[in-house]
């Protein structure tokens, strides 16, 4: 059973991923996914390598290419494909999926148990995503709703393979390979499909610097910290805490109206978080005969 504190670190990373839309659009310019999520990824796992002077071997040179694009290329390409070609409620409602595709596949690869309050949580948490940001003419375009899902199937995937492939070296070491990684695979894609970046403004420094530093380095090291700490069905619904920090800075920040609806949805969100963590505790019996030992 994880602790408390690990739970809450590793909550903070999906609650500051929720800043990157207000961030993207309020200090970058528009029109380079590609290019800023490369910045956000490249620089940052460059600066963690430097300070841990290590660098993955043998087996898992491979393993981590594998994690740095299910994790960061494969995922943020997907993401950005159908945040073009559908609204940002259906895209992130779609995208929320990766809870349940997470039981699914640590069962098949970690043989973990899927236990039904699990599944209850993770089902709950879809719809109050969808309660938060799923508009009343939200439009279902196929290739990008298939992105969506291809997304979460990536961050999935790269989430439940973190946990199995845990190599013997520090987390602050893990998320600097899988940084570098991502960012290395992303790079041709940046350089071919996009246009260079114009002249940057202090604006866009500044907002490129916290998605490095703050949504990828630090973030991404408490995310990886709490993969092998936290059972996989009981991490994943931390991610629906991303829509619902976008949508409160929305309501702070830009003001933004704040439904009932909405107001609804953000306590089904946290009582599914709430269910995921409690489907993780052992039975009474259970953890009595683990005290007695």
């Amino acid at each position: 059973m994880p602790r408390p504190l690990d739970i809450l670190l590793t909550a903070a990373a999906p609650a500051v991923w929720g800043s990157t839309y207000l961030v993207t659009t309020e200090f970058l310019p528009d029109g380079y996914p590609l290019t800023v999520a490369t910045l956000r990824a490249l620089p940052a796992g460059l600066l963690l390598l430097l300070l841990v002077r290590r660098l993955p071997r043998g087996v898992w040179i491979g393993r981590v290419l594998m994690l740095g694009a299910l994790n960061f290329s494969v995922f943020w390409w997907m993401l950005f494909v159908a945040a073009y070609r559908l609204p940002g409620g259906v895209a992130a409602t779609v995208g929320a999926l990766q809870a349940l595709v997470v039981i699914v596949l640590a069962r098949l690869l970690l043989g973990a148990p899927i236990r039904v309050p699990s599944v209850l949580a993770a089902v709950a948490g879809v719809g109050g995503v969808a309660m938060l940001i799923l508009g009343p003419a939200a439009a279902l375009d196929p290739l990008g709703i298939a992105a969506a899902l291809a997304g979460a199937v990536s961050m999935a995937g790269g989430t439940v393979l973190s946990r199995r492939w845990q190599p013997p070296v520090s987390p602050l070491t893990f998320t600097a390979w899988q940084l570098t990684a991502g960012g290395l695979l992303l790079l041709p894609a940046a350089l071919l499909l996009e246009p260079a970046l114009p002249p940057l403004t202090a604006a866009n420094g500044l907002g490129l610097a916290y998605l490095g530093l703050i949504g990828g380095a630090l973030t991404y090291l408490l995310w990886f910290r709490g993969i092998p700490r936290i059972e996989p069905a009981a991490i994943a619904p931390l991610g629906f805490l991303s829509p619902l920090t976008a949508v409160v800075l929305g309501w702070l920040v830009l003001e933004q109206t704040l439904t009932p609806v909405q107001a609804t949805g953000m306590a089904v969100v946290l009582g599914s978080v709430w269910l995921a963590q409690r489907a993780q505790r052992p039975p009474p019996a259970a953890a009595l005969a683990t005290a007695s030992r």
